[in-house]
């Protein structure tokens, strides 16, 4: 292999596995907004060193954005990528979303309100650099990506983070890079991907909160990365194979309920470049990816027994554009507009989803604070 072209796939999985340096910066100020035109909302953080935010983004009826509001978190960003999927998620019903801040080893959480955000408590994240965090009713698990390690915490009535005594876990070894922690759907299995080694933890959760594990598998793709649960509750998982030109894929598992996987497709190439995030729709029937080191976003059909296909033979069912860099990924709740934060340029690309799992260009949004991270729709 050339220089040239090991330069150019180093370069290209960048967005995806490393850290860009650009610092985060917003000078706009916290204030209450209603858009009676609104009927949903897109989040994103600024991910600043100086001070981390929750952006908002109203969401009209035909999925185009406009700029809201924007949050204090109470704690610090990275300025910089963190390599991960879930660094914001939203409980299931909608009224508490939760944010790492990777810069200050804390996670935050706040109230969904009619008129806006509302923070409510921010918490210790139980270890080094939090990246992704998992929600299941008043449960709450952070992936700490610096410490190699996940720890619990029980959520209030009113919102407080309350730390799990004993719940703090180890993934496989150290310097794992992990990128996602996530539950299942029935919440008895918690879910890590780890890039570095290739592997895929699973942990069993008691009626106590506690998780035993790991229980450690091979990934059947190179650089495993995001995830998603379909309808029946089946892992898929995006493998970015390291950024190698038009290398990655995409693979569906079975979970048992010790935890173990069994692989339903391998590896189903993307034709793509550095395969990260993983959205699936409501109904369970498409599943995408965004390509950072390509541009673009992957469409792929599942079948009734997990199967994958791709829906467009050249993988690239919508296109973010050249040195977009597509990272974070959102479908709405309805699932009729997906959304990709774009980390090369600093937008948001917005799409209609169709019937079919077609996407269609829609206007986005520019202008956001570079290291920018995580993307939850409504």
């Amino acid at each position: 292999m050339s220089i040239t072209r090991r330069i150019f796939l180093s370069l290209s999985l960048l967005p995806c596995l490393l850290f860009s340096t650009a610092q985060a910066h917003d000078n706009d100020k916290n204030k209450d907004h209603d858009d009676d035109n609104a009927v949903g909302a897109v989040y994103t953080m600024t991910n600043a060193v100086e001070g981390n935010k929750v952006l908002k983004y109203t969401r009209a009826s035909d999925g185009t954005l406009s700029k809201a509001d924007e949050y204090a978190t109470g704690g610090l960003g990275s300025g910089s990528g963190l390599g991960n999927q879930g660094a914001l998620v939203m409980s299931n019903d909608g009224r508490r979303l939760f944010v790492v801040n990777a810069g200050s080893n804390q996670i935050s959480v706040f109230a969904v309100l009619h008129n806006g955000l509302k923070l409510l408590d921010s918490a210790d994240s139980g270890g080094i650099q939090p990246v992704s965090l998992t929600v299941d009713r008043n449960l709450l698990y952070v992936l700490n990506a610096g410490s190699d390690e996940i720890s619990g915490f029980r959520l209030s009535r009113h919102g407080k983070i309350v730390p799990i005594p004993g719940s703090t876990r180890s993934l496989s070894s150290s310097g794992t890079g992990p990128a996602q922690i996530a539950f299942s759907p029935d919440g008895n299995v918690l879910v890590v991907t780890e890039k570095a080694t290739n592997r895929i933890d699973t942990y069993l959760v008691n009626e106590h909160g506690l998780a035993t594990g790991p229980m450690v598998h091979g990934s059947v793709g190179e650089t495993p990365f995001g995830f998603a649960f379909d309808r029946r509750g089946r892992l898929i998982v995006s493998e970015a194979a390291g950024g190698a030109f038009e290398a990655s894929s995409l693979s569906s598992y079975r979970i048992a309920e010790d935890g173990a996987l069994q692989v339903i497709s391998s590896a189903v190439p993307t034709t793509e470049t550095a395969a990260c995030w993983v959205v699936i729709t409501g109904n369970g029937r498409y599943a995408y990816t965004t390509n950072a080191g390509s541009g673009s976003v992957g469409g792929f059909r599942i079948g009734h027994k997990g199967s994958l296909s791709l829906l467009d033979p050249d993988g690239r069912s919508g296109v973010t554009g050249d040195g977009s860099a597509p990272i974070d990924m959102a479908l709405s709740n309805n699932s009729h507009y997906l959304y990709t934060l774009n980390s090369g340029n600093n937008t948001i690309s917005a799409f209609r989803v169709g019937a079919h799992g077609d996407l269609y260009d829609l206007p986005g949004v520019s202008d956001l604070p570079a290291g920018t991270n995580g993307l939850v729709a409504q």
